[in-house]
């Protein structure tokens, strides 16, 4: 009874508490990362206007293709010039709607103490989302399934680094496309109190999700409206176009005051011009062409602006990740968001096959990147592998460790200059031939004064032998293999998990969403 006991406490969430770690680690708690430092700006004024004129033009005399019959109409309601689905819009037009958008706004999930700030200097941290390939040390590479992406929701309950529970950590063939959505939210809802997403594929999938967020928090449909409760992601179809399905989901979230983020993807030297400079103007155009509509449509939605703009290898045609051009577009494009006043997502990404050290170090660049340019919501934070075709725990695991760090490099005690830190007394004390393991100073301190990993492994050759000479991977495999073994899911109202039950069981029964096949 006390092992069990002592396993509940370490497990999921009870109630609305949330914990600090379990048997498998001891993580850090808990929190809404803030970034104190100055973003790095690649760009002079110049360079800002010169991309911001270089987007207006495309705007006014290129255009974006809108291949939804609803957006073509309310952009010709907003005056911009329609030519088939092709729409043009001018520079005032745009910037008039932009300023609509809020700077900041927060997000509340069903456990409002995982209420997350999307803007300002907050960062946020999102699991992988999309890859239809896992693999793990034991099963090596194969299809997305059901229990997979269960293993995933876990995961990401797991770790407070993450904070937002975004797409499908990886999907599920298993189930069947018109009613995946139904079961892959229902698990989301109940295996995760944080924040989740709804993908823009269809009217249907986005109505449903809108519902069993609304259903699964106990709201009205006033409540759900009164502030942002969960949120979309779309992409732009590079170059030059945006898509019907995902303008619709969009609209739809819109119209309920829900954020929508908008994320073109552009590959330079593929969908994009082969210049960084071109790529971003590229992208901004088409992420501000998005913007401007729907704050048309629901003047004042929480929208923010993304960046997936990268570079591919010119030898084989594959995206790269990574790259010191993907760290330099990330960079310039928050310089150009800032001055559009609106939140920012980048992603952490990589090409690598394997979590290898070429996943790491191109995953740690992307992630810098982001921390370089003050992104607000970063994707594919953990777990990402194959340029977004694989999601491996493994690397999920290895991923939160550098995610961890980057929450303790911004936290003050770091570069605090008190009497205190600065240590005067302590130097006196130990002067020119001692050591400071044993004065009072480091006796105080010493049990919190540096981050402690999750699976690096400081010890010395010899030691990291005696204990079996793991790789990192190996170590991550096993605190995986821990972390599910201990999982227990967050409390949920029993009235809001019936609900949403039988939700699922009618919808199920009314066919889902419609496919093709």
């Amino acid at each position: 009874m006390e092992e069990q006991s002592r396993r509940r406490r370490a497990g999921g969430h009870s109630g609305n508490r949330i914990r600090a770690g379990g048997a498998a680690i001891n993580q850090m708690p808990w929190r809404i990362p803030v970034n104190p430092d100055r973003p790095t700006e690649p760009l002079d004024e110049d360079g800002v206007q010169a991309i911001h004129n270089g987007a207006m033009r495309i705007l006014r005399d290129i255009g974006i293709e809108f291949l939804n019959p609803e957006a073509v109409e309310h952009l010709r309601k907003a005056g911009c010039k329609v030519t088939g689905t092709n729409i043009r819009m001018d520079e005032d037009f745009v910037m008039e709607m932009i300023a609509r958008a809020p700077q900041q706004f927060t997000i509340t999930p069903r456990n409002p103490e995982r209420e997350v700030i999307m803007g300002g200097k907050h960062m946020l941290f999102v699991n992988v989302s999309s890859p239809p390939n896992s693999w793990d040390l034991e099963r090596g590479k194969r299809s997305g399934d059901f229990e997979t992406f269960k293993e995933f929701m876990k995961l990401t309950q797991y770790f407070n680094c993450i904070h937002i529970a975004g797409g499908y950590p990886v999907e599920p063939i298993d189930i069947h496309a018109s009613v995946r959505h139904l079961d892959c939210l229902y698990e989301k809802l109940t295996i995760t109190d944080k924040v989740c997403h709804a993908y823009s594929l269809g009217a249907e999938r986005v109505e449903d999700v809108m519902e069993m967020v609304r259903i699964a928090g106990g709201l009205s449909e006033e409540e759900f409206q009164a502030k942002p409760r969960m949120y979309t992601n779309i992409n732009s179809v590079s170059p030059l176009k945006h898509d019907y399905p995902m303008l619709d989901g969009a609209m739809r979230l819109a119209k309920r005051r829900q954020p929508v983020v908008i994320t073109p993807f552009t590959l330079a030297g593929a969908m994009a011009p082969v210049t960084m400079a071109g790529a971003v103007t590229l992208s901004i155009a088409e992420g501000l062409a998005a913007a401007a509509l729907l704050q048309y449509i629901s003047p004042g939605c929480p929208i923010a602006l993304g960046t997936f703009t990268s570079n591919v290898d010119m030898k084989s045609g594959a995206p790269a990740f990574g790259t010191p051009e993907y760290m330099r577009a990330t960079q310039m494009t928050g310089q150009l968001v800032r001055r559009y006043k609106l939140p920012m997502r980048a992603s952490g990404v990589c090409a690598a096959n394997i979590p290898d050290g070429q996943a790491m170090w191109e995953t740690s660049n992307s992630l810098w990147s982001a921390v370089q340019s003050q992104t607000n919501m970063v994707y594919h934070s953990a777990g990402w592998l194959e340029g977004g075709l694989i999601a491996s725990p493994e690397k999920f695991i290895m991923d939160c460790e550098v995610l961890q760090m980057i929450q303790r490099y911004f936290e003050a005690s770091t570069y605090a200059t008190t009497e205190d830190d600065i240590a005067i007394d302590a130097i006196r004390e130990v002067g020119p031939s001692g050591h400071y393991f044993g004065c009072q100073h480091t006796q105080e301190r010493y049990t919190t004064a540096f981050y402690q990993p999750i699976v690096s492994d400081w010890r010395n050759f010899e030691a990291w032998q005696i204990d079996g000479s793991l790789w990192t991977a190996e170590r991550a495999h096993r605190i995986y293999k821990q972390i599910l073994a201990e999982f227990e899911p967050p409390e949920m109202n029993g009235d809001h998990r019936e609900e949403l039950r039988q939700f699922v069981a009618r919808r199920k029964q009314e066919g889902g969403a419609p496919t093709d096949f």
